[in-house]
């Protein structure tokens, strides 16, 4: 499937092939990402570039940029715009490999053709963690704002309903999870550029009972930086992370109709468009309300709503909210079960995790994502203060983890590559190799930075602590498998 510059640099890893699903279901030997993958075709050019856009806006921008606004004031634009390169770069460096090797496995398949097998299992079991507790927080929230709309049914039915419906929905067939991803995102779309054009009327005082406003917000109350830029760092601590769920879209490339074409058209559209979107979405906020009015917790996008007078406007954004929500648990799941899918066909997953329907469907990853999913649920339902917050903290820094990994496999495969092979790439990174080095340096800063900070400290101990976990399993493996290689080889 798609055209494959990457696999001669790392025959040494390759695994037997996996077997195709026929019209029963079909469990496929552990395969290697140089084969065809036996998940079936199904995702459109639309159904990329729609998951490309949605699956990064959610609540984290809608309501959780509240926060970043309140530590950063209008330098918040700068943050946004910092971590936004960030994730441009890094999704960059995903676009190139994954339109170079399209497979279900994306950057785990990467990070084990450039740095080994430890480094695939690391990073693939890492981010499953990742999104598995995600989508339980994702189900807890949708459900919250549903129970606020209808009180007599309890929280737990609706994350019930809402499981059992998204499960559905990918158990089906590919093209249903693109379907329900296009809508949701399209919604999301919609909203934001329906508020970027409601905020600059505000601005400019087009709108009936509205006086322009100016440039007075973003220049009083302490001038655009007013915190300095420790203020504009703090900023990027709180939204660097609103950007993950860009990766899904590389997952995603390895089941659309033309894998390299599709995920270099939605690389490069949905990043630019996102920082248009983020950055756009908070130049109107700080300048049509003074940033002092922000608080954490509270959504910046009903405030402004509310001042320029939107009728029911927190209900409004409630419901846009809510369908962010269900589209990031849609993503998620999906993103999930295709990795641990792709963990299972190089042997890193228990090879029961391989059956694959006759639709193309992974069922059984399908099963065990969802089946965390709901685990990680109850113990937020029935300890919301203890064990599920420790959950929370030890994916909290997980992301940068994978996407230094990503930097790291990317600049290793693009040094083994021959020069007409680079050029012959539908997506390059751009200033190679500068840019990627620059981009792991970023990430090391912003983990000191972690470090330094009291409330992201835990959050970045406990991340540190699972990564340990998972990567000296990764070396206990290794050393096995290598010791009974020695034992199996003559003497």
């Amino acid at each position: 499937m798609g055209s494959h510059q990457y696999e001669s640099t790392s025959a040494m890893h390759d695994r037997p092939t996996p077997g195709s699903a026929d019209s029963t279901d079909s469990a496929s030997g552990a395969g290697s990402a140089s084969t065809a993958e036996p998940l079936a075709g199904g995702l459109k050019q639309r159904h990329m570039t729609m998951l490309g856009l949605g699956g990064v806006i959610g609540a984290g921008l809608f309501v959780g940029s509240g926060a970043g606004i309140s530590v950063a004031g209008p330098g918040i634009v700068l943050s946004y715009a910092i971590a936004g390169g960030l994730a441009m770069l890094v999704m960059r460096m995903l676009g190139e490999m994954s339109a170079a090797m399209p497979a279900s496995g994306a950057f785990s398949v990467h990070a084990e053709r450039a740095l080994g097998r430890w480094a695939g299992f690391s990073v693939g079991w890492l981010y499953w963690f990742l999104l598995v507790v995600v989508l339980a927080v994702e189900a807890t929230g949708a459900a919250g704002i549903a129970h606020g709309w209808a009180p007599q049914v309890p929280q737990w039915a609706w994350v019930l309903l809402f499981m059992v419906v998204f499960t559905a929905a990918n158990l089906v067939a590919v093209s249903n999870f693109g379907e329900f991803e296009f809508w949701f995102a399209a919604l999301k779309v919609s909203a934001i550029v329906l508020f970027l054009i409601l905020g600059l009327l505000a601005i400019f005082g087009v709108l009936p009972d509205t006086e322009a406003v100016g440039l007075s917000h973003l220049t009083g109350e302490g001038g655009f930086v007013p915190k300095g830029w420790g203020g504009v760092v703090s900023g990027v601590l709180a939204v660097v992370f609103a950007f993950g769920g860009l990766e899904v879209v590389t997952i995603a490339a390895a089941e659309s109709d033309d894998p390299a074409r599709a995920v270099g058209r939605a690389v490069r559209s949905a990043v630019w468009r996102i920082l248009f979107f983020y950055i756009g979405s908070m130049l109107v906020i700080v300048t049509v309300l003074p940033w002092t009015d922000m608080s954490p917790g509270k959504s910046p996008y009903v405030a402004v709503l509310d001042h320029i007078g939107v009728p029911a406007a927190g209900q409004i954004m409630n419901i846009v909210v809510f369908v962010a929500l269900l589209s990031a648990l849609n993503a998620n799941l999906y993103g999930s079960s295709r990795m641990i899918f792709s963990l299972a066909e190089r042997g890193e997953a228990p090879r029961a995790l391989l059956r694959v329907t006759a639709g193309g469907v992974p069922r059984r990853a399908v099963f065990a994502s969802v089946a965390f999913g709901f685990a990680s649920v109850v113990l937020n339902l029935r300890w919301p203060d203890s064990i599920f917050q420790y959950l929370l903290n030890a994916v909290g820094a997980v992301l940068l983890f994978v996407w230094a990994l990503i930097a790291a496999s990317q600049l290793r495969l693009r040094r083994r590559m021959d020069p007409a092979a680079v050029s012959a790439l539908p997506l390059r990174m751009w200033g190679f190799p500068w840019l990627t080095r620059g981009a792991l340096i970023a990430m090391a800063a912003v983990l000191v930075l972690m470090l330094t900070d009291d409330a992201a400290r835990p959050q970045l101990l406990w991340s540190a602590g699972a990564t340990a976990a998972v990567l000296a399993v990764a070396g206990v493996r290794e050393w096995l498998a290598r010791r009974a290689a020695g034992e199996q080889s003559p003497t």
